[in-house]
């Protein structure tokens, strides 16, 4: 049984990266950085940033445990590659 979704690693990545940074760039939200493991965790940062305002109590814990299950190195590379 495969655990991929639509190509990527899993499910929340798949959403996130869809819901997040569809055509965004890297360079738009990380600036010149390009080493995914650093552009991935300015990545998760952004999307904390984006849920945190608008979720509260057990939405947000729920929220929190979805990011925690994204690849962020695979939205990251994703993000480089297609400005490359």
């Amino acid at each position: 049984m495969s655990t991929t979704y639509n190509g990527w690693t899993n499910y929340a990545t798949w959403r996130v990266n869809l819901e997040i940074f569809d055509g965004m760039s890297s360079v738009e939200i990380c600036g010149d950085l390009d080493d995914p493991y650093k552009v991935g965790k300015v990545l998760r940062e952004y999307a904390e940033e984006i849920i945190e305002p608008s979720a509260k109590g057990l939405a947000l814990d729920y929220a929190m445990a979805f990011l925690a299950d994204v690849d962020w190195e695979e939205i990251a590379t994703h993000l480089i590659g297609v400005e490359a």
